[in-house]
């Protein structure tokens, strides 16, 4: 346990963990289908293969998109139904997203992107602000977005990540 200098534990950044924790919600993003085929046949001209890339097929949209929905996971506004729908194995951790929604320092958090980095055309790793009341707590948090069922979604290592720093344990954590 740390204490701080007035002999209190806690803090901001576990308070600010706990409530981004409460308030994870992402919206869904568009993402581009992969399309591994490439030319196998006997013509003179084989059609070329894909190369694996570490970027989705748009990575502007691919960007766009996880921005948005980032900011939307953390904003309190946002339905359960939602968060669950863009969390990554959203409906096991429906039960995670219904407590924290019930947390009263859920609705001061929430959170800005700062930047986006593709680790393959499925996952990418997003760097961010955790706001409490719009003021940075946890800045340059770190986390992932993965691309599942066609939806880019806060992967469930981030709120785990989150959840871990709150000092609280959860089922499916």
């Amino acid at each position: 346990m740390v204490l701080n200098r007035h002999g209190r534990s806690g803090g901001r950044s576990r308070l600010a963990a706990l409530a981004a924790a409460a308030v994870l919600v992402v919206t869904p993003v568009a993402a581009a289908c992969s399309d591994n085929g490439g030319g196998n046949g006997g013509d003179a001209s084989p059609t070329p293969t894909r190369t694996q890339t570490n970027q989705p097929d748009d990575p502007a949209a691919a960007k766009a998109e996880i921005t948005k929905n980032w900011t939307a996971f953390f904003d309190a506004q946002t339905p359960v139904d939602e968060r669950v729908r863009v969390l990554e194995n959203g409906e096991q951790m429906r039960p995670v997203l219904t407590a924290f929604a019930a947390d009263p320092n859920a609705a001061r958090a929430s959170a800005k992107v700062n930047a986006i980095a593709f680790t393959s055309a499925d996952k990418a790793a997003v760097t961010y602000d955790l706001l409490i009341s719009g003021t940075p707590a946890v800045p340059d948090s770190k986390g992932t977005s993965v691309l599942q069922d066609g939806v880019w979604k806060v992967s469930v290592q981030t709120l785990c990540a989150l959840v871990n720093q709150s000092g609280n344990a959860v089922p499916g954590c």
